[in-house]
């Protein structure tokens, strides 16, 4: 495991700087890069302040290698927009996505893998129909118009629930508050999500009860119940935990949308912030926390690998 884990470190060192460095120069070297938030009517002394600022008097490996050293020291540099260091930015940012993807997962999950199972085991019946019809309505219907139709109903036209915002917090917090501002932006997410789970599930469920091992089982007497939640289970969790490991860092790196639809501000406004203020600094550090979240789910997903089937080794 050690050596498994010094191997992936390395990787993930190597994967990091190749992501920086292709982001990096794309922002500098496309048109519209950082010499486009100066303003056109901005006089020669301010534009030599703009360019000293940002660096441009110097080759762009220059101000890489300057970027770079600063990452590694815990400085992503300073938000063009807000005057903020990008770290403090996206930090305030980060806890409120954190919540949205833990929250949609975890219901995704309860909900997702007995629903494909049950899927599984009634293939074909009226129950596995109507999974899978819900399940491809899930994966359809856009996440804006279904975000903008729960609004109307919940928040205009019945009252239950707040339209946009996350609740107070700190000293204000208010427990149902904090659940109610959730509800909505949740249920989006998840039925994004859970399809893809339960779909996942079914599949992997189909193949492995038609195994010989499953049959042998079954001939010996044991209980449904065992024969499916404990060995046919365990056998099909290795394609779930894999589709769960992808599904997280494309929750904190797509619920864009849904946050921009309830005023949730978290790193999904933040990126919009960024792209609009042509906040490089602040793209730079938005997309280094992803690639690092990206990184941290494969890490655990393959250490999950190692404990749920023991003929996967982690070397």
């Amino acid at each position: 495991m050690l050596k498994f884990l010094i191997n992936r470190f390395g990787q993930s060192i190597i994967l990091l700087l190749i992501v920086t460095v292709i982001t990096f120069f794309l922002i500098n070297l496309a048109p519209g890069g950082p010499s486009s938030t100066m303003r056109m009517d901005a006089s020669p002394e301010e534009r030599q302040a703009m360019v000293e600022k940002l660096g441009l008097d110097q080759p762009v490996i220059v101000r890489y290698a300057s970027w770079l050293k600063g990452a590694f020291s815990g400085d992503l540099g300073t938000s063009f927009t807000s005057n903020e260091p990008v770290v403090q930015r996206i930090a305030e940012r980060l806890p409120y996505t954190i919540e949205l993807t833990f929250f949609t997962i975890i219901i995704s999950i309860i909900i997702g893998i007995p629903v494909g199972i049950l899927s599984a085991i009634k293939r074909g019946s009226v129950p596995d129909h109507i999974i899978n019809f819900f399940s491809v309505v899930g994966l359809s219907v856009p996440a804006f118009w279904l975000g903008l139709m729960l609004i109307l109903l919940f928040s205009i036209n019945l009252g239950w629930l707040p339209s946009s915002g996350v609740g107070a917090r700190g000293t204000d917090f208010d427990l149902w508050g904090w659940i109610s501002h959730l509800i909505m932006p949740v249920l989006i997410l998840t039925t994004t999500i859970l399809p893809n789970i339960v779909r996942f599930t079914r599949s992997s469920m189909l193949e492995v009860i038609s195994q010989n091992y499953i049959r042998t089982i079954r001939a010996k007497g044991a209980k449904e119940s065992i024969v499916i939640y404990i060995h046919a289970l365990r056998n099909a969790l290795i394609p779930i935990i894999t589709i769960i490991g992808v599904l997280i860092p494309r929750l904190l790196s797509g619920a864009v949308i849904t946050e921009a639809i309830f005023g949730w501000t978290g790193i999904g406004t933040l990126i919009l912030e960024a792209a609009r203020g042509r906040d490089y600094p602040l793209v730079m550090g938005i997309t280094i926390v992803i690639t690092i979240v990206v990184i941290l789910c494969n890490l655990i997903v393959d250490i999950v690998y190692s404990r749920v089937d023991p003929r996967v080794k982690n070397v």
